[in-house]
């Protein structure tokens, strides 16, 4: 009986203990880190104007507009929905998916004036995992510029060189393709 009151005496202990440092202690010194080196990135990244947060360059925005470069389209929730965050789950023989990618093709054409043979990008027209990339690929933006530019009386020039600004590097130097944060540039163009 004794060395069973010992073994619970122990384990009651031991709880404790790692119940402080790995729900106190540990969580304290991780978020003091975060906050004195990479203070931007531990609060979300977010993007103030005006004293205003506008966004995270995170997460994808819903843009409408000819004057606004589009988003990738978005499965969360009704879209765009930080709080839901998913892909649709359709798998490549799903017609569901065929039909909506179709269906997403013809808009982006119709929106952007493209003829038949211009090749569309995939991140046009399908959406990413989490259904919140905030990025489009370069040919992406290329694509809308004439739409942007015509809608914000600006010359193609002056959007492309915008999104020269804009362009993300490969992460690590290698990981990934050269991207544009959709948000960053939108504000870009209205600040102008």
């Amino acid at each position: 009986m004794k060395s069973f009151l010992t073994d619970i005496r122990i384990s009651l202990v031991s709880t404790f203990f790692l119940a402080v440092l790995l729900c106190g202690i540990y969580p304290l010194v991780v978020w003091t880190i975060a906050q004195g080196l990479f203070p931007y990135q531990a609060n979300g990244s977010l993007i103030v104007r005006n004293g205003k947060v506008v966004g995270s360059a995170l997460i994808a925005q819903g843009f409408t507009g000819s004057k606004y470069f589009h988003s990738r389209p978005s499965s969360a929730g009704k879209g765009y929905d930080a709080a839901n965050s998913a892909g649709s789950n359709l798998g490549p023989i799903s017609k569901t998916l065929i039909d909506t990618v179709a269906q997403r093709i013809n808009e982006y054409r119709r929106e952007n004036s493209l003829t038949s043979d211009i090749s569309i990008p995939p991140d046009a027209v399908t959406a990413s995992g989490s259904g919140l990339d905030p990025h489009i690929s370069v040919e992406n933006a290329l694509l809308q510029t004439p739409r942007v530019a015509k809608a914000r009386g600006l010359s193609q020039e002056a959007v492309r060189k915008k999104i020269e600004i804009y362009v993300e590097g490969r992460d690590l130097g290698i990981f990934g393709e050269l991207r544009v944060n959709v948000l960053r540039l939108n504000l870009a163009l209205d600040s102008e």
